[in-house]
């Protein structure tokens, strides 16, 4: 998806603020930056971490020095296996202006070398934030692959998919009642954009603020 495109469809939403969260990479978010800054959106750099257990862990940082030092990091965990461009596509990385720079020959859809507790450590070590991506998804999500939530690491925020009846799912899983949710769109294509979103109310639009609307201090607060 283009980085125009999106942040057109976005601001038809009246949604403000993105992240974009590629799969075990972040090379494309300066990019996306760019465009989402002159169209007047608010962005935060992030990926979606494929753990060795094949959970999908959204990080989210502030500071994008520290994620493209994180991001280093990430690739060198990447098993080291050429992508197959005619079954899973071409992973191009491109500037603001959609012209391609490069296009990355390492499998980006494999799993990292790190476990769920290494991926947070790592995250950590650069002052992001964890998120369990589509907690309620049947594959890839951390209930599916652990068949529970582990106490440690501790995760305040679960993702849940954009179509989720919340009410239904909680019934479910009573033990996550004390946990704050945040949908968003999980978008693959242009078309799902829009499709989930969350109404977070935070002092600046930082992931660590995100946090602390997790928690609810003082008046900040994610509603889904």
């Amino acid at each position: 998806m283009s980085p125009e495109a999106i942040s057109r469809r976005l601001k038809q939403f009246g949604i403000q603020w993105l992240a974009i969260t590629d799969h075990n990479s972040m090379a494309n978010c300066a990019a996306y930056q760019k465009v989402a800054e002159k169209e007047k959106l608010l962005f935060t750099w992030g990926v979606e971490i494929q753990s060795a257990e094949e959970i999908h862990l959204l990080a989210y940082f502030d500071d994008p020095i520290a994620a493209q030092k994180f991001d280093v990091e990430l690739y060198n965990s990447l098993l080291p296996i050429d992508n197959d461009p005619d079954f899973f596509g071409d992973q191009v990385v491109i500037d603001e202006n959609e012209n391609i720079l490069r296009v990355e020959t390492r499998a980006l859809i494999n799993s990292s070398q790190w476990d769920l507790n290494t991926v947070v450590e790592k995250v950590g070590n650069y002052n992001g934030l964890v998120v369990p991506a589509h907690i309620d998804a049947y594959v890839n999500s951390i209930l599916s692959q652990l068949g529970f939530l582990p106490d440690k690491p501790h995760f305040p925020i679960l993702a849940i998919s954009a179509g989720l009846d919340v009410n239904s799912w909680l019934k479910e899983h009573p033990e996550l009642q004390d946990r704050a949710l945040l949908r968003a769109s999980d978008a693959h294509y242009l078309s799902d954009l829009g499709k989930g979103f969350s109404t977070i109310t935070v002092e600046k639009p930082l992931a660590q603020e995100l946090l602390l609307a997790a928690k609810g201090v003082g008046r900040r607060h994610i509603e889904i």
